[in-house]
């Protein structure tokens, strides 16, 4: 059975159980502050499961994109070198909100594996919670009973709370779970070991295939339990593990989830994938099987994320699909001899074969495609680069023992694995120090832990079962209740309150826009609003401190001013968007935006950079529009397929519902929740500031309205009148600036074939000056020139004399700088290193530097030290 049909069953199945099959949620999460990334079916459900929202039907199924690589859930390292591990899967799950519970799930599962696909009922093993005494959690008797009816008790386990009690984080709604395992092995293998003891053993042939997890539970702050007012059913069942068992392969690997990709990985590399099933490999091999592993695993979860709308960056989320992508990259360099781009010509591969269930991967194939090469290309020259460092470091080593916190440099600042670092310090004979470079790995993630170290209190419930409404689109101050409260204390921004109300005039932040600030007010107080966020359906105000009287009625007061600005810039986005689809073409998508009520910033699909005569057409394309006052008309909830057949743009990456908003100015019209102008005219003005690259294909407007614009103007205006007045007041002020840069011209001319002059005979003089040390030539010397000037300088004399040390110093703006150059015959021959010199010698000097062996730079701040410094060189020839 293939993969797509095995899907196909799973849906149809639940399907006539009365389930509604509802698309995978984006693989990127972005109203959930506890999570990067989806990483398990039930994450896109939470605001049922707590309460915050009800869902279009009480039994859904789908077919859930995961990803795996932070936090508690985190299967990264282990990608490759096993062959049920992966980043990016399939979970298939079936739920129930309060509907059916244990009999019906575990029926259905039983029914669906073995009536349906047919799976051998003597290999499946299920296991259900053994209870918790001091949790007063009894043992899940009703589960073990129910599956007594399909299997011998000889095959159902007893698990303990790790294995079989399910929780989605330190707090929230958990409740014990019912596993269920398949053993894969061959017949003599049973026989000879019963898979009851292989069951959560990590063996690779006797996996967990499904888990039916009951929630009937909520896990308090303080760590207590708490019964929930409706029983619900969260069920997951691993995809590819599925596929494995119904495809008689004993590895994720072998079936045609990853077969294509692998044979497109052999086809570019000339090399060979041996399946699990291939005994007594060579060493090369396996590790050849390790690493067309991990590609062709990472590119699925790279690959996906961008589709979601995650580009790879240095931060956040971005930061861990980059170093997903950087680890394949890597695999590749070191046992595939891969030194160009490869992995992004495995994109078209995977939206042909997963593109009918997740369109998104089509749609996005080019950007994908273009990202994905453009970061291979980079890291590419980055271990090239790390790859030099590392020599530097080598030749700075004394002994055998590489310092570890070294190693770590490179790591952290430069991105080259440590694993290759390692690989090519034994290849040289010298070893890493690793307990120095995981201490200064524990040194980071502790600090790092440390920053975004977050605790928070339970809700505070004020009112039951109230629905909170939004009315900020119609006004900005509202009489409000209090319904919820909860403390939150971080090291990064200490002690906040989390506000609910049940009515907000705060937008929360969303769609590329801030969150709205302002205030609650009572008759005794006034409480600030810092920031409104949504999350799990809930809109949170955020604020220092709580009102003494909770159950009091409230003035919510949107700042206007504020809200004001950053509608012009939303509304801005929204008419510059379409220019740039006019002007460029329609290939332009929104790729990202934030729009806050200083500027706006957007980025888009664009294959080359914006010339300025395209930049002013955009402008002159908005303000046109701005000048037709063109009014808002506004589409309130209505069908999604409705919005689109009229002409609206759904946004990428974004997550819509059934119903939706539509904005419309003109002929500008998108799908979006954010605050906009009544009007284009109350926008006043629109100017662009900038516009760069941020990723391949994609590209950076940071533009600005309004008040914003005023001030812009004013200063430009500011700036060109202090320039007439540095210059005297000329008629016509151009001219004179032309006439200023062509004088400055000769002058610098005439300033170089000074300094060649000076530099001439200074190299002159101070060859003679060259003293002799054990058959070296050692000139050490302070000069009066500039930084670039030394540096000349010290290259010409050191390269005019054989087995040469020169080592000059000087001074610009009052700031000292140092240079030194070493023979190449005395860095291979005495194992001298200027880089390293420089860098144990501009700490006289309160700087740094480095280069290379035989040349390096430094710079400091500390201009008395260069006497120490001179006084100090010799000794590394003495």
């Amino acid at each position: 059975m293939k993969s797509q049909d095995i899907r196909k069953q799973f849906l149809d199945f639940f399907q006539s159980k009365g389930h509604l099959i509802v698309p995978s949620a984006p693989i990127v999460l972005k109203d959930d502050p506890t999570l990067m990334f989806n990483n398990s079916g039930m994450a896109q459900f939470k605001e049922y499961f707590l309460g915050n929202a009800v869902p279009k039907s009480t039994r859904i199924a789908d077919t859930q994109k995961c990803l795996r690589v932070s936090g508690k859930h985190n299967d990264l390292e282990d990608v490759g070198f096993d062959t049920y591990h992966h980043t990016m899967f399939e979970m298939l799950g079936n739920w129930s909100f309060g509907d059916y519970f244990k009999k019906e799930a575990i029926n259905w599962s039983w029914e669906f594996l073995t009536e349906v696909l047919k799976l051998d009922k003597d290999r499946i093993y299920v296991s259900v919670f053994e209870g918790n005494p001091s949790e007063n959690v009894p043992f899940d008797q009703e589960a073990f009973d129910l599956w007594k009816q399909f299997v011998n008790e000889d095959r159902i386990i007893k698990g303990n709370k790790k294995d079989n009690f399910w929780e989605m984080g330190d707090q929230g709604p958990c409740g014990p779970c019912s596993e269920i395992h398949i053993d894969l092995r061959s017949d003599e293998e049973r026989a000879a070991v019963s898979g009851f003891s292989l069951v959560n053993a990590d063996h690779p042939q006797v996996v967990e295939i499904w888990n039916n997890v009951f929630m009937e539970f909520n896990r308090k702050a303080d760590g207590s339990l708490e019964k929930l007012p409706a029983q619900h059913v969260d069920t997951g069942m691993g995809f590819e593990r599925l596929c494995m068992a119904l495809q008689g392969k004993t590895s994720n690997y072998d079936t045609d989830v990853f077969t294509p990709l692998i044979e497109k990985v052999e086809e570019i590399t000339g090399l060979k994938y041996t399946s699990d099933d291939v005994h007594d490999i060579s060493e090369t091999q396996n590790k050849t099987n390790i690493a067309i592993r991990v590609v062709v695993d990472h590119v699925r979860a790279v690959a996906f994320a961008i589709a979601d709308g995650q580009l790879p960056s240095n931060t956040g989320a971005g930061y861990v699909i980059r170093r997903i992508l950087r680890r394949a990259i890597r695999y590749g360099f070191t046992f595939l001899d891969t030194k160009e781009p490869f992995i992004y010509k495995l994109v078209e591969v995977l939206a042909n074969q997963m593109g009918e269930f997740f369109p998104e991967i089509k749609a996005q194939q080019n950007l994908v495609t273009n990202v994905i090469r453009e970061e291979e290309a980079s890291f590419l020259r980055t271990l090239d680069q790390g790859l030099q460092l590392l020599d530097n470091v080598i030749s700075s080593t004394e002994g055998k023992l590489v310092d570890g916190t070294r190693a770590f440099e490179l790591y952290d600042t430069f991105g080259f694995p440590i694993d290759l670092t390692a690989l090519i310090l034994r290849e040289r004979g010298y070893e890493l120090d690793e307990a120095g470079f995981e201490k200064a790995m524990l040194e980071q993630k502790t600090r790092s832990r440390a920053a975004s170290e977050v605790s928070t209190d339970d809700w505070k419930i004020l009112v039951q079962g109230n629905t909170e409404t939004f009315v900020g689109y119609d006004q900005t101050e509202n009489e409000v209740k209090i319904t919820r409260v909860r403390k939150v204390d971080s090291k990064k921004d200490g002690v906040l309150y989390q506000i609910v109300l049940d009515n907000t005039p705060f937008y929360p932040e969303g769609g590329g826009q801030v969150g709205d600030k302002g205030t609650l007010i009572s008759a005794n107080e006034t409480i600030e609003i810092l920031d409104t966020k949504k999350e799990n359906n809930l809109i949170l105000h955020i604020a220092k401190s709580l009102p003494e009287n909770l159950e009091g009625t409230f003035t919510a007061r949107v700042n206007s001013n504020l809200r004001t600005a950053s509608s012009k810039n939303h509304t801005a986005t929204h008419l510059m968007h379409l220019a740039l689809r006019t002007i460029l073409g329609t290939h332009v998508e929104q790729k990202g935006s934030l729009v806050n009520p200083n500027n706006l910033r957007f980025d888009f699909s664009h294959f080359s950079k914006v010339s300025d005569e395209q930049i002013k057409e955009v402008e002159d394309f908005v303000n046109e529009r701005i000048q037709q006052q063109l009014p808002l008309v506004e589409r309130r909830n209505i069908p999604i397929q409705q919005a689109l057949d009229e002409g609206a743009m759904a946004l990428f990456g974004e997550k819509y519902g059934d119903n939706v908003r539509a904005i419309k100015f003109g002929e500008s019209m998108e799908l979006c929740g954010g605050i906009h102008v009544e009007n284009t005219a109350n926008i006043w003005y629109f100017k662009i500031i900038s516009e760069g690259a941020v990723a391949a294909g994609i590209r950076r407007i940071e533009a600005i309205t309004g008040d914003a614009v005023k001030d812009y103007f004013a200063k430009q205006e500011n700036t060109l009148a202090d320039i007439k007045e540095t210059l005297k007041n000329p008629q016509d002020t151009m001219k004179a600036v032309v006439s200023l840069q062509d004088e400055n011209a000769k002058l610098k001319k005439q300033v170089e074939v000074l300094l060649r002059d000076k530099i001439d005979g200074l190299k002159s003089d101070l060859v003679s000056e060259f003293q002799e040390i054990d058959g070296i030539h050692f000139l050490s010397k302070q000069v009066n020139l500039s930084m670039s000037a030394t540096k000349d300088l010290a290259m010409a004399i050191g390269t005019s004399m054989p087995n040469s040390f020169v080592f000059l110093a000087s001074i610009e703006d009052n700031l000292p700088n140092i240079h030194c150059y070493i023979s190449k015959e005395l860095v291979a021959e005495k194992g001298l290193n200027a880089g390293a010199i420089i860098r144990e010698l501009g700490k006289l000097i309160d700087g740094n530097g480095g280069g290379q062996p035989f040349f390096a730079s430094g710079k400091g701040k500390n201009v008395d030290g260069i006497t120490a410094v001179l006084n100090q060189v010799l000794h590394y020839i003495k």
